[in-house]
């Protein structure tokens, strides 16, 4: 009978640790990251070379994006260089922040932005723009995307040549819309685009048109080889310029 019970209670004791060992090891199960970072670095140019001299434009850029269930955060530098046998032809740098609420959990989402920029060919000294809107994504798929963004900007501008009123400073708040794109084939081929129509709420004929389109072709890993076709527009300069390079991307996601 002694026996009996202690074979029991040693039985009873042992599911009860069983118990308690699951119970742990349920709650120790560590929560999956969602957050992630990428990098990419893109060189490129085109060079044209006769007997009057040789013409060339270098088009670099660095992008590094963070995105998570919530927020994503993106930031853009980018610099292109030319000259032809007469003159220089471009010294253009632009850096930019913006940041996504919601936009890869909701349709609709919230977006803000701060840039800078500075312009030999469309004749800009100096430009900041800060401000924000919504965003829509229309199309959401690892194959492709597609997204509308409208919001408000505020600018501020210092000219390097007077403009048609005889400014070289002003001040102006422009509705900005986006249309954004992206198409991918296998894993392998990959085309996005980034189309801004900015216009002034107080002057029609102040507009700015800025349309930059990159194709890229996975090459081994994180190498591509890379074409790309921007074109700008500063209405209010009466400049604008179109660029077509190609070149060697580096690409990482971690």
């Amino acid at each position: 009978m002694k026996k009996w019970i202690m074979c029991s209670l040693v039985g009873c004791l042992g599911k009860f640790s069983w118990g308690q060992d699951t119970t742990v090891a349920k709650e120790a199960k560590p929560v999956k990251d969602t957050t992630h970072f990428f990098l990419f670095v893109n060189g490129s140019g085109n060079v044209n070379r006769t007997n009057d001299g040789t013409t060339y434009v270098f088009n670099n850029s660095i992008r590094f994006n963070v995105r998570g269930k919530v927020l994503n955060l993106n930031t853009l530098n980018s610099w292109v260089y030319g000259e032809n046998p007469t003159k220089k032809t471009n010294n253009d740098f632009i850096s930019a922040v913006d940041l996504d609420v919601f936009r890869e959990t909701r349709r609709w989402y919230y977006w803000a932005l701060a840039a800078y920029e500075t312009s030999y060919s469309l004749r800009i000294r100096d430009k900041v723009q800060t401000g924000g809107g919504i965003g829509l994504n229309v199309i959401r798929k690892p194959e492709g995307s597609l997204i509308l963004t409208d919001g408000l900007l505020y600018e501020r501008n210092v000219l390097m040549d007077v403009d048609q009123y005889g400014r070289q400073r002003y001040e102006t708040v422009r509705n900005s819309f986006r249309v954004k794109f992206h198409v991918a084939l296998k894993d392998r081929f990959r085309i996005e685009g980034s189309n801004f129509f900015q216009n002034s709420l107080s002057d029609g004929d102040d507009y700015i048109i800025r349309s930059n389109t990159v194709a890229s072709l996975r090459l081994y890993k994180a190498l591509n080889l890379t074409m790309t076709l921007v074109y700008n527009r500063t209405n209010i300069t009466a400049r604008e310029n179109l660029l077509f390079t190609y070149g060697l991307a580096f690409e990482k996601k971690f």
